[in-house]
């Protein structure tokens, strides 16, 4: 049989909504068209309970089927989950039960069957287990919460940009250049294999970044922002780390390091925002499975003023809370080394509780680009620390002084290759500042998820690629 029409997301927004338009149009519907995939089949013997999901939110809706109104009852009852199905039957209004409405079934097709060893059945399955079944956890409740919330983020973070005035610029990702010597790259051979005669005639890798593209950009369109893919070649098995990930990286013009904290305290927000008012299913059932603290935190941090912390008064805390016996791994606190995640935890949880900007790191630990304060020791940098996680978003004013930065990249020995880069400070070039963003990481602290394999939709790791 043919079906067209309705799909369940509509189904809720047309029952929810208090315009009259919607609930004379819901009136009107004698009978829906729903097509979807069988999340649960109950039988109790004379009637059936099937719980379908068509992707279109993550609600599912209740199908009723009974002897009296389905002539192929028994084949229905056998319909397994995981199943394609097609179905057309009566909506019922429900206002007193669990759920808004339901659908009585009058007639079905099955669209595509589904193989007794279906993996996904209903119940518990571990995080691990799913990892395993990459392509098909996404009907799993987790995934297919976890995938929409990375859809809601996606559109939060351009829609922020574009509303800010930013323009989009899609930055290579072949580079010549590894942005900041942050992590080792993947090389980009042909069959040649030789880097000096190869298909570039020199060394080209995937990018750690596009900070380094996008920046010649803000000197000519101001505010702009880049969105897409990185890669670094390190061998991290860690929760946090991945070889493929995604980054975001604004760059504003005329701007120094106070306006690029502005930006990303407004800028992370907005995704809060957005996680708790516009995708409250979801959020619900990661506050309900996943980390029932989770809404308590979001909300604390979108009511909360972003602290600032530099990074002398950060070591002095850390001494602070060593001296008074605090334990930490690595318990030798002193000026100069790079702040671990137990660190980054403390100040935000039990210094500050609350969100706080460490700002005025030492030169040596950050990037050649960063500009250097007039102490001679130290950048205007910023990291973002948040309860629960730690660092969040990295950011800094960039060095836009010809001769310091001449000078900074010979230090460093990062000249070759990048003569073009120091030519924006040549001509024209002006104060600007920029961050950058963990896609992966901001829906991982978002959702509550614990391993960034478990918020991207094919994990690249270092370890074999099964997909």
């Amino acid at each position: 049989m043919e079906f067209q029409g309705i799909t369940v997301y509509d189904l809720y927004m047309l029952v929810n909504s208090k315009e009259e338009k919607y609930r004379k149009e819901l009136e009107s519907l004698k009978e829906v068209f729903l097509q979807g995939w069988v999340r649960t089949n109950r039988d109790n013997g004379s009637i059936g309970f099937i719980a379908l999901n068509d992707g279109t939110c993550f609600k599912n809706i209740q199908l009723v089927y009974d002897e009296k109104n389905v002539s192929d009852y028994k084949t229905l009852s056998h319909v397994n989950t995981g199943a394609a199905l097609a179905v057309r039957g009566k909506l019922m209004l429900t206002p007193n039960g669990k759920q808004p409405f339901e659908v009585n079934v009058s007639d079905f097709e099955i669209v595509g069957d589904v193989a007794e060893d279906y993996p996904l059945q209903k119940k518990a399955h571990s995080l691990e287990f799913l990892r395993e079944i990459a392509h098909l956890r996404p009907r799993a409740n987790t995934f297919n919460a976890v995938f929409r919330m990375r859809n809601a983020m996606s559109m939060a973070i351009h829609e922020f940009f574009q509303q800010a005035g930013f323009m989009y610029i899609h930055t290579p990702i072949i580079t010549g250049n590894d942005a900041e010597g942050a992590g080792n790259t993947f090389g980009i051979y042909t069959n040649d294999k030789n880097p000096k005669t190869d298909f570039f005639g020199k060394e080209v890798a995937l990018t750690v970044s596009g900070q380094l593209h996008v920046e010649p950009f803000a000197l000519a369109f101001r505010d702009v922002y880049t969105f897409g893919p990185t890669f670094r070649a390190e061998h991290s098995n860690t929760t946090r780390h991945a070889s493929e990930f995604w980054m975001i990286e604004p760059e504003i013009a005329f701007a120094d390091l106070n306006d690029d904290m502005e930006c990303i305290e407004a800028c992370i927000k907005h995704c809060i925002d957005v996680a708790l008012n516009e995708c409250k299913d979801e959020m619900e059932f990661f506050n309900n499975f996943i980390d029932k603290s989770l809404k308590e935190r979001l909300t604390h941090v979108l009511n909360s003023e972003f602290k600032r912390l530099t990074y002398t008064q950060a070591i002095e805390e850390l001494q602070k809370a060593v001296k008074n016996g605090h334990k930490f791994e690595n318990n030798k606190i002193e000026w100069g080394m790079d702040l671990q995640s137990e660190h980054e935890r403390y100040l935000t949880e039990q210094v500050i509780k609350g969100p706080v900007f460490v700002t005025d790191y030492p030169k040596e630990m950050k990037a050649f680009y960063m500009r250097q304060n007039d102490d001679g020791k130290t950048v205007a940098a910023c990291d973002l620390l948040v309860p629960y996680v730690g660092e969040l978003v990295g950011g800094s004013q960039r060095e836009e002084r010809y001769d310091v930065l001449k000078k900074r990249m010979e230090e460093v020995g990062c000249m070759n290759g990048l003569e073009w880069y120091l030519d924006t400070r040549k001509y024209g070039g002006c104060p600007h500042a920029g961050f950058g963003i963990g896609f992966d990481r901001l829906l991982m602290y978002v959702t509550g998820i614990q391993n960034i394999r478990d918020v991207q939709p094919f994990p690249r790791t270092s370890d074999k690629i099964k997909y």
